[in-house]
């Protein structure tokens, strides 16, 4: 059982998700969009959506930090142990919180406003219990999970993150995820869930972010003088109104 959960689960997961992207993709592009409801209720969204989502990248930071970068170079650098749990304890702690204020402010909007509630769907419904189950996990497991059952010292980065960085070697050390917490085992359990699930629900849309905004030309806006008469003959800064230099051709 062990074996299936920590050497099959995460492969498995990771074809649903490639898998999924390439059929939402080819078959349903117009459906891969956040379907926003900001046309129904702003004034929560606009605090809720930037708090989650710079929270969230954060918080993703905080894992790729925890999990890919060895123990043994955090040492080397002289990054002691007690010094980085204090770092990822107080930083990784304070990003918690702020990923849980967001969400929770999304929640309650999309439950308090009925044309916000009525645009949910079911999939809208499983997606935010799974989203919230993962964050609400990785803060018991932050908060409570540096003990096992014995009360002996638990360091997830000699269990969990080894665990994941053998999972690129196709050889997943097994051994290293059974010896973690609980609380690390099902926050690593129910983030697979998540990410089995993204291809089939608005979490698509984190692979669609508009990276190209941050280098497409200006868009130039003009603005609508309410004298027509006046913005054809009299030149301001700026950029000239739309037929003035045929005007000119022409009167030359």
């Amino acid at each position: 059982m062990t074996f299936l959960l920590w050497g099959v689960l995460p492969y498995l997961v990771l074809l649903i998700l490639v898998g999924g992207l390439i059929w939402r993709y080819r078959y349903d592009q117009f459906g891969w969009t956040t379907r926003s409801s900001q046309l129904y209720e702003s004034k929560l969204l606009k605090i809720g959506s930037p708090l989650f989502h710079f929270a969230l990248i954060a918080v993703l930071m905080g894992h790729i930090v925890g999990l890919l970068i060895p123990k043994a170079f955090t040492d080397w650098i002289g990054v002691d142990q007690e010094t980085y749990h204090m770092f990822a304890f107080w930083g990784g702690g304070a990003a918690g919180v702020a990923l849980v204020v967001g969400l929770t402010l999304l929640i309650v909007r999309r439950r308090t406003h009925g044309a916000v509630f009525a645009a949910t769907t079911w999939n809208d419904k499983l997606m935010y219990l799974v989203l919230a189950t993962a964050v609400g996990l990785g803060m018991v497991a932050t908060l409570t999970g540096d003990k096992t059952p014995t009360g002996a010292e638990h360091n997830y980065r000699e269990t969990v993150s080894v665990w994941f960085r053998s999972l690129f070697g196709l050889q997943p050390d097994v051994e290293a995820m059974t010896a973690a917490t609980w609380q690390f085992q099902l926050h690593v359990l129910i983030g697979l869930t998540l990410f089995a699930i993204i291809p089939f629900t608005r979490l698509v849309h984190a692979f669609s972010a508009p990276f190209h905004y941050l280098f497409r030309p200006y868009i130039v806006y003009r603005r609508r003088d309410a004298s027509p008469a006046r913005s054809a003959t009299v030149k301001g800064r700026g950029w000239d109104p739309v037929g003035m230099r045929d005007n000119e051709k022409t009167r030359r």
